[in-house]
């Protein structure tokens, strides 16, 4: 039997903290609202710790969580704060199962000094740790200041709510719309709710860890086929109603999505979303969205039509783009469904992927045609009255006969030339049939250092 001094710690224990914003987050991403909180009574000096961490079911996946108490000294990141965290991270990793981490905090417990400071390379440093080995989730839902916002942004997705204020630097506070234009971050919600049905959503049709595949779903056929940008192309590819665009706001001529096929996830990356050319900013989209696939093997599908890239002044990005693709193991498959000139045809992986098709109308060439005329068929231009006129059939010319698709199939630079009503089929046919694609050649080091 209890006695009336127990009876009465149990019940301050079960109500150690109120329904407070971190709460009803989490009650706003876990099925039903229901989860387990950890480490409840764990205090910083006389208060809580300003986190509460807890573990539930998301679409009936497990999930571990933490969500800031920004009611208890503004969130302040302590060391007990970050001790919390880290066990979230430490329990994630010893089982495999997502992250999601819900971030509303005005920066670090100046009180606790250097030690606090330390609390957070502690997080930061499980943080990377687990990268690549379970999907993490940052949910930017309130301030998210100084090294938080490393934290925060080094999950593999982020999402911020509109009224969001992501900085390192006091004073340099930036909404949510300027963190997705930025870059910053890959989903913009309205608000916490909208925020939280994101994350399940994304939880839904990720694997549970690096070692996992996938869930797959039942699914329903796209009505029909279709040409034009690479929207349009995604859409007459994936299973209807299947896409989440990622970094919409940023890189307008980049398109990435994670989506379905035949049930199953896929990334899509393609090009000519709204531009012709690529620019730095589509470069480390890509490149980006690339790795991340590959870090928990969902199979990659580059949609090709580009005229290249903008200027030479994104070389490097070029390179981070290239090096994403050619490091990547996981399953890729290439379809050209316009142009594809020089090194964006390079970067873009078409040389290691494992299977590429291309529509009979798409152009493949080291340069662009009218670039080509002028190296290969100077001469014929010549003497003759309209320049312009002639340069444009020189092109044409060059681009159906020397840059068609049909040549670049001759030499064996592509797989196989496929119409857009062919194309949904033809993929679902290379993902059943390479799933238990295995990559032996890589020589042993400790990792790749191109110019990440």
């Amino acid at each position: 039997m209890l006695t009336e001094s127990q009876k009465a710690k149990l019940a301050e224990y079960k109500n150690v903290s109120t329904v407070v914003a971190a709460k009803e987050r989490l009650a706003k991403l876990f099925d039903d609202g229901v989860y387990t909180e950890i480490d409840a009574a764990v205090k910083n000096g006389d208060a809580l710790t300003g986190v509460v961490a807890a573990y539930g079911y998301v679409d009936g996946n497990p999930v571990y969580a933490f969500s800031q108490d920004k009611t208890v000294k503004s969130g302040a990141v302590s060391k007990k704060h970050a001790e919390k965290i880290c066990k979230i991270y430490d329990l994630a990793a010893r089982n495999g199962i997502p992250v999601v981490g819900v971030f509303d905090s005005d920066g670090v417990f100046v009180e606790d000094g250097a030690e606090a400071l330390a609390a957070y390379s502690e997080i930061l440093m499980w943080a990377n740790n687990l990268s690549g080995v379970v999907p993490q989730i940052s949910v930017v839902s309130g301030t998210c200041a100084g090294s938080a916002a490393l934290i925060a942004c080094s999950a593999d997705f982020v999402i911020v709510t509109e009224d969001a204020q992501l900085y390192l630097a006091a004073g340099n506070g930036k909404n949510g719309e300027a963190a997705a234009e930025n870059g910053t971050a890959n989903l913009l919600a309205k608000d916490d709710a909208d925020a939280m049905e994101k994350a399940r959503k994304l939880i839904s049709v990720l694997p549970a860890n690096n070692i996992s595949a996938a869930p797959e779903f039942e699914y329903t056929s796209p009505s029909g086929a279709a040409y034009g940008n690479a929207v349009k192309i995604a859409e007459a590819i994936v299973d209807e109603g299947s896409i989440i665009e990622l970094s919409e706001k940023f890189g307008k001529a980049a398109y990435t999505a994670i989506a379905m096929i035949g049930g199953s996830a896929v990334g899509i990356a393609a090009t000519n979303k709204t531009e012709d050319k690529l620019t730095s900013e589509d470069s480390a989209k890509l490149a980006r969205f690339v790795r991340t696939c590959d870090a928990f093997t969902i199979p990659v599908v580059t949609v090709i039509d580009t005229e290249g890239f903008e200027s030479d002044d994104n070389i490097r990005d070029l390179a981070k783009l290239a090096s994403a693709y050619a490091e990547a193991t996981t399953l890729k498959i290439s379809v050209v469904t316009g142009k594809a000139y020089g090194s964006a045809m390079t970067a873009l992986g078409t040389a290691n992927a494992d299977m590429t098709f291309a529509y009979p109308d798409a152009v493949i060439a080291p340069l662009a045609p009218l670039t080509a005329v002028e190296f290969l068929m100077h001469d014929k231009l010549k003497g003759v009255d309209d320049v312009k006129s002639e340069r444009e059939k020189l092109a044409d010319e060059y681009a159906e006969n020397e840059a068609s698709a049909f040549a670049a199939a001759d030499k064996g630079c592509i797989n196989e030339i496929i119409t857009a009503e062919e194309a949904r089929d033809k993929i679902i046919t290379v993902l059943e049939f390479m799933a238990g694609k295995r990559l032996t050649k890589r020589l042993p080091k400790k990792h790749s250092n191109m110019p990440f």
